[in-house]
């Protein structure tokens, strides 16, 4: 079946995208100084989870100077 889908022309054609676009990226201007733009990110879940049971992290990066802070 799969391989008769994919060799249909009439499908290909008008068989709407399942799929968005692929977006454009924009330049980020640097900043001026520390902390003035923090990325930030989430991690997990991961495993074994911390003494308190925590299952992700989170890290705050400074675009500038690269320091990162995380927290579980």
């Amino acid at each position: 079946i799969d391989n008769y889908i994919k060799s249909c022309i009439p499908c290909a054609q008008f068989n709407p995208r399942r799929q968005k676009p692929l977006g454009t990226l924009k330049p980020i201007q640097p900043p001026d100084g520390v902390w003035q733009l923090v990325a930030m990110d989430f991690h997990g879940p991961i495993t074994p989870t911390t003494q308190r049971g925590n299952k992700y992290i989170i890290s705050l990066t400074d675009v500038l100077s690269k320091f990162v802070i995380t927290k579980a």
